[in-house]
C-alpha cells in the first residue's frame, strides 16, 4: 500500500504546464457564486465503502452506510420520508436498499442533513457543487450527453471558460469540493491500483492555494503534502485533506487529456 504515483513521481505538479494567472479572479468568482447556489454534502460513507486505509478508518467518525443499515423500522420510515420519492420504499425491505454515492438511491439534501443532525454522521465535504453533473464514478471521463449546467454558466462564467481551455480532448465531470473550517477530508482511494492500472486523467486546481491535500502511504504511515495550485495524482493512491481553521476548496475536472499534453508531462519525468 505504498504510493504508486504517475510516471515515477508521487504526483504531477501542473503549475509549469498551465497558465494559472486567472486563479485570483476565479477565486473571487467561486466564493461569491458558492454563496448563492444550493450545495450538497459528499463523503460520509468511505469506511462502509471499504476505500479507507485500515490505520485511518477510525477518522470517518459516524459513517452513514453503517447508520442506515442499523436503523429500526420506525427510524427507517422517518429517514425515507425525507427522500425525493418516499413512496418507493417498503420498510419491510429496508435492508435491501443501498443509499448514497455509487448506490441505487442518492441521498436527498434533507436526508444528508438529518443524518448529520440526528445521528452525528460526518460528511467531510459540506460544500459540493456539480458544474457538470455525473451520476456514476466510472462515467466521469466520458462527455457523452453532458454539459455545464445553466446555473454553473450563470454564476461561474469565468471558471467555465477556464475549464473549457484546459488541455482535454473531452470533459466528463467538473465539480467544486469544499471543507468547512476544522473539518478534515477522510483518507480514501477512488480505485484499487492492483485492479485499475490506467491512471485516470483529471486536473485539480485550487484558486485559493490552501487546500492542504496530501497523499498517504499506508506502508510507512506517512503523509506527503501537495501544496501546488494545480496538480494531477493517481486517485487510486490514498489521499485526504488536513483540517485547517479556514474554508478550503478545489475544482476537479475529469476527462481525457490531449495526447500532446500527456507526452509533454511524460518527457519531463
Amino acid at each position: 500500500m505504498g504510493i504508486v504515483g504517475i510516471f515515477g513521481r508521487p504526483y504531477i505538479d501542473l503549475e509549469p504546464f498551465l497558465d494559472l494567472s486567472a486563479l485570483p479572479i476565479l477565486h473571487e468568482e467561486i466564493c461569491l457564486g458558492l454563496a448563492q447556489v444550493p450545495v450538497e454534502y459528499t463523503g460520509g460513507s468511505h469506511r462502509s465503502m471499504g476505500i479507507m486505509p485500515p490505520s485511518r478508518a477510525h477518522e470517518a467518525y459516524k459513517d452513514y452506510g453503517e447508520v442506515i443499515r442499523g436503523m429500526s423500522r420506525e427510524e427507517f420510515i422517518r429517514f425515507v420520508a425525507l427522500a425525493e420519492n418516499p413512496g418507493r420504499f417498503d420498510p419491510e425491505r429496508r435492508h435491501e436498499y443501498r443509499f448514497g454515492e455509487e448506490q441505487d438511491y442518492l441521498l436527498s439534501r434533507k436526508q444528508m442533513r438529518y443524518l448529520s443532525y440526528r445521528y452525528g454522521v460526518y460528511f467531510p465535504w459540506k460544500v459540493y457543487y456539480e458544474m457538470i453533473p455525473n451520476l456514476y464514478w466510472d462515467e466521469k471521463s466520458s462527455s457523452e450527453g453532458k454539459a455545464f449546467t445553466r446555473e454553473a454558466r450563470m454564476f461561474f462564467p469565468r471558471t467555465v471558460a477556464f475549464v473549457q481551455n484546459l488541455p482535454f480532448q473531452q470533459i466528463g465531470r467538473c465539480n467544486i469540493m469544499g471543507l468547512e473550517p476544522n473539518d478534515h477530508g477522510t483518507v480514501h482511494r477512488d480505485g484499487d491500483p492492483a485492479l485499475k492500472t490506467e491512471v485516470d486523467h483529471f486536473i485539480t486546481f485550487c484558486p485559493g492555494g490552501d487546500k492542504c491535500l496530501f497523499l498517504w502511504c499506508e506502508d510507512t504511515r506517512t503523509e506527503l503534502p501537495i501544496d501546488r495550485r494545480a496538480y494531477w495524482f493517481n486517485d487510486s493512491d490514498y489521499h485526504g485533506v488536513k483540517a485547517a481553521p479556514w474554508f478550503r476548496y478545489s475544482v476537479r475536472v475529469d476527462g481525457v487529456f490531449k495526447e500532446d499534453f500527456v507526452e509533454k508531462i511524460r518527457s519531463t519525468c
